[in-house]
């Protein structure tokens, strides 16, 4: 739980930046999930002879295109100053107690962990909204369908479980090679460089396999969900199909995949921001500049707990 208390504290510490950031997203977001819906409704008032659909259809995509373009700009600005405030203090406190080796490993795994909010965190919103927003607006359209979905959600969920608990394991052992490799490379021994090589690429081959297996058993289920509400969106309005209608049911059903997707993407990244947290020994007067007494009794409290256990 500590560690996950410092990340709440970086969220503060830049709090009004995110704030816009995610803010912009959000609507971002938003004017992604309705942009079917009215595109379903331009398509029908063509048919009907009227170009009010498409009217307020270029209007909503006009606006989302205008938010996009400013959160897009504003990300960059806001993202690159928070790893360079959090690197700079993070190799100041340890400069000198530590190997170089494990430095440069570190201050490239702090770049992932503000990559997770700059990237990580946005997707994961992302299918949020495509997950909710696409089921809300199906019900809407077919009910039935959303039943179909819900079967689906909770299976994703719980394989997406156990394939995190297992990329934990091999991210933390990927970590802990690509830690000794500067200073396997200054040693300059061929035989001792073929078996770092070697391992790391052993272990993301080890690591592809889980990505393409867990790939291919959700894309499975997403298959079915796809078949079975299309089944469904043909029959519902008996002789008398909106095209429109069916346009945005197809792509809401798209969008619920798409959220999906992201479940068990989400279970791995959460499990690799543990690691590096621990790994690189992140603590609170890293990201306020303020020497955190609290923060060194709490790591020496716990590392005495684990030399007591052991």
């Amino acid at each position: 739980m500590y560690k996950l208390e410092l990340i709440g504290k970086l969220i503060k510490r830049y709090r009004t930046k995110l704030a816009i950031t995610y803010s912009l997203f959000c609507l971002e977001m938003l004017g992604t999930l309705l942009r079917p819906y009215f595109l379903g409704v331009a398509v029908n008032d063509l048919i009907k002879g009227t170009f009010r659909g498409l009217i307020i259809l270029s209007i909503v995509h006009l606006c989302w295109l205008v938010i996009s373009t400013i959160r897009h700009m504003y990300d960059t600005r806001t993202f690159s100053a928070i790893y360079t405030s959090l690197v700079t203090r993070f190799l100041k406190r340890r400069y000198g107690k530590s190997e170089t080796s494990k430095l440069s490993a570190h201050s490239t795994l702090s770049r992932e962990l503000v990559d997770f909010l700059e990237s990580d965190l946005p997707y994961i919103i992302e299918a949020f909204y495509n997950i909710v927003g696409s089921l809300i607006l199906l019900y809407f359209y077919e009910s039935r369908v959303v039943l179909i979905c819900y079967a689906i959600l909770f299976p994703v969920i719980i394989i997406s479980y156990f394939y995190g608990k297992k990329m934990r394991k091999l991210s933390q052992l990927k970590n802990d090679e690509l830690e000794k490799q500067v200073s396997i490379i200054a040693i300059g021994n061929n035989e001792s460089i073929l078996k770092h090589y070697n391992k790391l690429r052993s272990l993301q081959i080890k690591i592809s396999d889980k990505e393409a297996w867990n790939f291919g058993i959700i894309e499975m289920l997403v298959l079915m969900v796809i078949g079975c509400s299309l089944i469904l969106s043909s029959n519902m309005f008996g002789t008398t199909i909106l095209a429109g209608n069916l346009i945005g049911i197809y792509n809401y059903i798209l969008k619920f995949v798409s959220g999906l997707d992201t479940i068990p993407y989400a279970a791995q990244r959460f499990t690799l921001l543990q690691d590096i947290i621990k790994r690189i020994e992140l603590r609170s007067d890293d990201i306020s500049g303020k020497h955190d007494y609290s923060a060194e009794i709490k790591e020496k409290y716990h590392q005495g707990v684990l030399k007591l256990s052991a």
